[in-house]
């Protein structure tokens, strides 16, 4: 059987590891893994915690590492291993300020002058890919007076590690032997993309990069790791890298989903479901946003979806969010387009829960681990309080759940029938079998399972028609047949 995943921040459901893991055994038992993103020291820093000061400490606020094994009990434990930087407020990089070559630091940060060590060209340095405007440096100045011009490819305080250096993969074998202990058994390579700067290149993905993956596999297998892999960008670089892995994320699905939804048209998902990757987690919505890249022409190269319709569906998403997606997403620097739309999917499909649960039937019959992003989960629309308090765009997907409006979302009908989709896909004895699918017309998706050891079949088909969307669902085993084919029959159905 399949364990479908819950993505979440423990503080912003349940509000600790404990609370957490009641909520994995009681109401949200039919998940077999869990991804809690980062829980370390702090788990709310300048990034949501993917700036860590201590890789290897779970934030006192939220737990204990006993705490995270016992979360951790017989289900999946996915947590995230930042290869790209560590916070500039860490034990490593200070001491690498305050004592420059003295530190048993020297050489785990890259520089400008790593990179570049007889300068650039304006070229060379626009050439660099970068999810955010402005150049990846930040000045740092030691305690010697020494100045330092540090590559930081997100944000100031995230400093980047020199992974070609053996004191950066020390660190990173140091950090994987921690997460081990701690009783995870998947890790995702956060912002892997980014981590090898190759001069010449746009340093992202590269056939450097690709080299670098292999070396952090290798360190997480030598630990009985399994390693998920992070990488936003043409769809071809997934191809890529998921025979080197053990799973990649399928993010082209969310705006093929999305451009489906928006036109009534299933060509460009039949397409992908061609030639996409078998080991992925799908997703529609991620703490991230919703990935749009992934689908879109880069480089030269022909996308799922042209251009043009990219940008129609960030069009739509903005008349369906009232042009609030608009606001809260991020156009990088020398892009026409922003890389993600930042909203919650439900939002993106102006709260239509019959055309939400189209979307999310797709994602668990395709082959692969569902993810189910707990906003997604709990039916969240954009938290617009919380994204002008802070002006990150991002926290709009990012809503913290008190304890009643978790139990109040759990009675919902658009929750409740997601839970039905997680108990489907985890515990019908069709998803052991063989995945076929095909597709009819201009707006008609079959996707059907089958075993042939027990006769058991599970059929989804679905239509995008703007007017005529909707869903069936039929399913047949050992005790009988059945039709799941509205939003209630979905969320009854059990087990047997």
């Amino acid at each position: 059987m399949t364990d479908v995943e819950l993505l979440v921040y423990a503080d912003r459901i349940g509000g600790t590891i404990p609370a957490l893991a009641a909520l994995l055994d009681g109401p949200l038992r039919d998940f077999g893994s869990v991804h809690v993103l980062p829980f370390y020291v702090p788990f709310d820093g300048a990034d949501a915690g993917f700036d860590p000061v201590d890789h290897t400490a779970v934030d006192p606020r939220l737990g204990t590492w006993p705490e995270v094994r016992d979360l951790a009990g017989d289900r999946g434990l996915t947590a995230d291993l930042v290869v790209n930087h560590v916070s500039a407020s860490s034990v490593e990089f200070t001491d690498w300020l305050a004592r420059g070559a003295g530190s048993p630091w020297n050489g785990m940060f890259l520089t400008y002058g790593t990179v570049f060590p007889h300068g650039a060209t304006e070229a060379e340095l626009t050439a660099f890919y970068r999810p955010r405007p402005g150049l990846p440096f930040t000045g740092y100045r030691g305690s010697d007076g020494s100045r330092h011009l540090v590559w930081t490819t997100f944000l100031p305080s995230q400093v980047d590690l020199d992974v070609a250096n053996p004191v950066a993969i020390a660190y990173l074998r140091r950090v994987l032997r921690v997460l081990a202990d701690g009783g995870v058994s998947t890790v995702r390579l956060d912002a892997v993309g980014y981590a090898v700067k190759t001069p010449g290149t746009d340093s992202f993905m590269t056939p450097e990069t690709l080299a670098f993956v292999e070396v952090v596999t290798d360190l997480a297998r030598a630990e009985n790791l399994a390693v998920l892999v992070e990488v936003h960008g043409h769809y071809a670089q997934q191809l890529a890298i998921a025979p080197l892995v053990d799973w990649v994320y399928d993010f082209a699905l969310a705006p093929l989903l999305l451009h489906s939804l928006g036109t009534g048209t299933v060509d460009r998902l039949a397409h992908w479901f061609e030639i996409r990757p078998a080991n992925a987690v799908t997703v529609l919505d991620t703490h991230d946003g919703i990935g749009v890249i992934d689908a879109g022409p880069a480089g030269g190269r022909p996308g799922l979806l042209s251009e043009a319709e990219m940008a129609e569906v960030f069009a739509r998403a903005a008349e369906a969010t009232h042009g609030h997606s608009s606001v809260a997403s991020v156009v990088p620097e020398w892009s026409t387009l922003p890389h993600q739309i930042n909203a919650t999917f439900f939002s993106t499909l102006g709260g239509d829960v019959v055309a939400y649960l189209v979307a999310r039937a797709v994602q668990h019959f395709l082959p692969g681990r569902p993810q189910t992003y707990y906003v997604g989960l709990l039916g969240g629309l954009d938290d617009r309080e919380q994204f002008a308090e802070t002006g990150s765009g991002r926290d709009v997907n990012r809503h913290r759940y008190p304890a009643a409006e978790v139990e109040e979302a759990l009675a919902s009908d658009v929750t409740r029938a997601q839970l039905g989709l997680v108990r489907l896909r985890s515990a019908h004895p069709a998803f052991d079998g063989q995945f076929t699918w095909s597709a009819y017309g201009r707006d008609v998706l079959e996707l059907r399972w089958a075993n042939a050891a027990d006769g058991s079949r599970a059929v989804l088909t679905v239509c995008t028609a703007r007017a005529a969307t909707s869903f069936r669902i039929q399913l047949a085993d050992a005790d009988g047949s059945e039709v799941l084919d509205t939003v209630e029959s979905l969320a009854a159905w059990t087990v047997g």
